[in-house]
């Protein structure tokens, strides 16, 4: 089986004004899916709009601030969106599956492995599943940050092949598009000297977030583009490699898949400033983290937990899931292995 190909589409998408149903664009995503998959290629839809389509039935019109509101437009919303895709996909022969996360899915190894064996047997039963977050339960944020974030994290999770992020606009543009002297940056290296808006009234993420989540899949080998999500033709180029919108260009290494969880999704409990032995010993010589070469302990963890390793200069350089507690690491103990070489992972 090809490896997935993982598409998020943006509130604007699913909805426009008073939560009305953009139903042709998901009409010409659904068709351009089912001929992906209908050829081999797995497809995973992150989709954004629960909130979107919830709001008018709290008498709204835009988002609120509050948490509680916002998670009763999601709970309120995410029937219908899901009964959208499910329809949307019935039509070309598929079948929806609704796949709904949280931050603490990613953080934990077990529900990440987990999640990630669903997906898998989803896309081997030919359906797509529908990913957004568990907003109901969410105690922390709303979101992951935003649904960019989360399409990013789930490219990871299903090791993709790409990750398309679809928006209203062309890509990213060097300044709000429409404005004089706005171009279409067709690189994401181009990215970094634009000048970049906020989201829609209806959505939460606006093109900085978008190139954030870019920036987090291409550091994982994943290219990404950015690109307009509406019209007849918008998957298929993309997918068979023809310039549209703004690519990422993926790194140059692909990290084993415990790595890019450990990277990416584990957040870190503490920090362990180590020494310039130490240091070079990680890095050069591919040593595990010894607690005598600890110099300080920032933050309280236990064993299991995330901590990021800092140099004499005050910049991290890796990350580790600690093997001692915070307080059996000060003072240099002999003897005490603070951070095991195969559950490393450098910068």
């Amino acid at each position: 089986m090809k490896r997935p190909v993982v598409v998020k589409l943006g509130s604007s998408l699913i909805a426009g004004p008073g939560g009305r149903v953009r139903r042709s664009v998901l009409r010409a995503r659904a068709r351009e899916i089912g001929e992906l998959v209908r050829v081999g290629t797995p497809v995973c839809v992150v989709s954004s709009g629960a909130i979107a389509l919830g709001l008018p039935r709290l008498g709204l019109t835009s988002r609120p601030r509050s948490v509680p509101k916002l998670q009763a437009a999601s709970a309120l919303g995410q029937a219908k969106l899901q009964g959208l895709w499910d329809h949307a996909l019935g039509r070309e022969g598929l079948a929806a599956a609704q796949v709904l996360l949280t931050a603490a899915d990613v953080a934990d190894r077990a529900a990440y492995l987990n999640a990630r064996n669903t997906l898998a047997a989803l896309f081997s039963l030919g359906a797509v599943p529908v990913v957004n977050e568990n907003d109901a339960t969410a105690t922390d944020e709303i979101t992951f940050g935003d649904n960019d974030a989360l399409a990013a994290q789930v490219a990871i999770l299903v090791q993709a092949r790409l990750l398309v992020l679809l928006t209203e606009v062309g890509g990213v543009y060097s300044r709000a598009p429409g404005t004089p002297g706005a171009e279409l940056l067709e690189l994401g290296a181009e990215a970094g000297a634009a000048e970049l808006g906020d989201g829609s009234p209806l959505g939460k993420g606006g093109m900085r977030s978008k190139i954030l989540a870019a920036e987090l899949a291409a550091s994982a080998g994943i290219p990404t583009v950015i690109a307009a999500g509406a019209g007849p033709d918008v998957l298929g180029p993309i997918v068979a490699g023809e310039p549209r919108g703004t690519r990422f260009q993926p790194g140059d290494r692909a990290p084993s898949a415990f790595k890019l969880w450990l990277r990416h999704g584990k957040p870190v409990s503490g920090r362990l400033h180590v020494d310039g032995g130490a240091r070079r010993a990680l890095t050069d010589d591919g040593a595990s983290l010894l607690a005598v070469g600890v110099a300080r302990v920032e933050g309280r963890f236990e064993p299991g937990d995330a901590v990021e390793l800092v140099g004499p200069d005050g910049t991290p350089f890796a990350k580790g899931i600690a093997g001692a507690a915070s307080g059996d690491l000060s003072g240099r103990p002999r003897g005490v292995e603070a951070v095991h070489r195969d559950r490393l992972v450098l910068y």
